[in-house]
C-alpha cells in the first residue's frame, strides 16, 4: 500500500503542475495569477516544496542513472504496446498524460527504492536512523 500511495501522491504532484486540461496550476497562474498573486506563489511554493523532496529522494536512491533507467523500461514498454497495436499516440492529450505518468512513475520508484531495497536485501541505507 505504501507504493501505491506514493506513487499516486507524485501523480497528484505532477498533475496539478500541468495537465492538459485546464485544470492545472501552470494554466490557472498565467490566467488568474496576477489577480490573486499571494495565491498563485504560496501554491508555488508548495509544489516546489512536493517537487524537492520527490527529486532528492529520488536522487539518494537511484540516481540519475536510475531515473533514465526507469524512464525507459517505460518509454520500452510504451513501445512495446504502440507495436502491438494497442496503444495510439495520435491524441496529443494522451501523449501528455502518458508523460506524466511515465515522470510519476519515475518518482514513485526512486521514492520507493529504498524500501525496496531493504525488503529484497535486509540492508538499510545509511541515511537510514529510524530503526
Amino acid at each position: 500500500m505504501g507504493f501505491l500511495a506514493r506513487w499516486l501522491f507524485a501523480f497528484g504532484l505532477l498533475a496539478v503542475t500541468y495537465n492538459p486540461t485546464e485544470y492545472n496550476y501552470l494554466a490557472w497562474a498565467a490566467q488568474h495569477g496576477p489577480n490573486n498573486l499571494s495565491i498563485a506563489v504560496l501554491a508555488g511554493l508548495l509544489l516546489l516544496i512536493g517537487y524537492i523532496i520527490y527529486l532528492r529522494a529520488t536522487l539518494r536512491s537511484i540516481g540519475g542513472f536510475g531515473m533514465a533507467l526507469v524512464l525507459a523500461v517505460v518509454g520500452a514498454v510504451l513501445w512495446v504496446l504502440y507495436d502491438l497495436g494497442l496503444l495510439t499516440l495520435d491524441n496529443g492529450n494522451l501523449n501528455t498524460w502518458l508523460g506524466v505518468f511515465a515522470l510519476s512513475l519515475v518518482l514513485g520508484v526512486g521514492l520507493n527504492w529504498s524500501h525496496v531495497r531493504r525488503r529484497l536485501s535486509g540492508q538499510a541505507d545509511m541515511d537510514d536512523v529510524d530503526e
